[in-house]
């Protein structure tokens, strides 16, 4: 059986909906914190356990019968590296034999402080556990596009703080699809794969493909990380998430997330979503 954490989350929820395309939903388990937002899954056959991953004990418990785990890594400004040891300890109490943990990618050494650390403490605790593993070092969603730079057509010109980096963007559904596929199929074990897209872009790519869809002229300007925080808590975001937004860009600067892969495209059998379908698609 595979049980898929953060069950009721955007990308475990999209997991689970892949893997009932091959799979029945008597072989799937889905781990949530609050079981009233699980009733879709309910009426679909999943098995459905409560816990969260800073109750050691209720882990153990919704872990039994459990062959594989999906661990979607907690979220940031969150105490993770003792929840991710929570839910590795207890798989391995549990008796689970194979555990998938949701890095972030990692083309460069460049650390982020809340997200990089705290997955490469995992990833060496989770090759210590005994169980066999899988890392998969997931790239930055398209989704998160908007609060970089906004959800809505910039007017004039896209203010970022990421030099000429550029991110080898990600749809989530197409990651959960790649998730799903690596779940039921064999050769994975003690793996590490980056799903990134097969192309990287730069912040000017992106305002070179806004100006072709929108038909007027949009430009990036290259941002300091101060004013960029500045502007986002201006617009109501709160220092710290401001903070961590700007992060990204000094990641995207640093090269972090620019290597592309073409692992997803042979796992979807198909080219990833472009830039420029992602954009036209969502913002226009």
């Amino acid at each position: 059986m595979i049980l898929v954490t953060g069950a009721t989350g955007g990308l475990g929820h999209q997991t689970i909906d892949f893997l009932l395309k091959t799979t029945p939903a008597t072989k799937i388990a889905a781990l949530v914190r609050n079981l009233s937002k699980a009733t879709d899954l309910m009426k679909q056959g999943i098995d459905v356990r409560q816990a969260d991953y800073v109750d050691y004990p209720a882990l153990v418990q919704a872990f039994q019968g459990i062959e594989k785990v999906l661990l979607v890594s907690a979220v940031a400004f969150t105490d993770r590296m003792r929840q991710h040891r929570n839910v590795i300890d207890a798989a391995v109490q549990a008796g689970v034999k194979h555990l998938f943990y949701t890095s972030i990618q990692r083309s460069t050494d460049f650390v982020m402080p809340e997200v990089t650390e705290s997955d490469l403490a995992t990833e060496a605790y989770l090759k210590a556990s005994g169980l066999v593993y899988t890392i998969l070092k997931n790239g930055y969603y398209f989704e998160g596009l908007g609060y970089l730079i906004g959800n809505e057509v910039p007017d004039t010109e896209i203010r970022f703080p990421a030099g000429d980096g550029k991110i080898a963007f990600v749809k989530r559904t197409e990651l959960a699809a790649a998730t799903a596929s690596l779940l039921t199929s064999e050769g994975h074990d003690n793996q590490e794969y980056t799903l990134s897209g097969s192309e990287a872009y730069s912040f000017a790519d992106i305002a070179r493909e806004f100006s072709s869809l929108a038909g007027r002229p949009i430009a990036y300007q290259n941002s300091e990380l101060a004013p960029y925080i500045a502007q986002k808590v201006a617009a109501g975001f709160p220092e710290v998430v401001a903070t961590f937004l700007a992060q990204w860009g000094a990641a995207a600067k640093a090269g972090m997330l620019a290597g592309t892969s073409d692992t997803l495209e042979r796992l979807l059998g198909r080219k990833p979503t472009s830039l420029r379908e992602y954009l036209q698609t969502t913002y226009f």
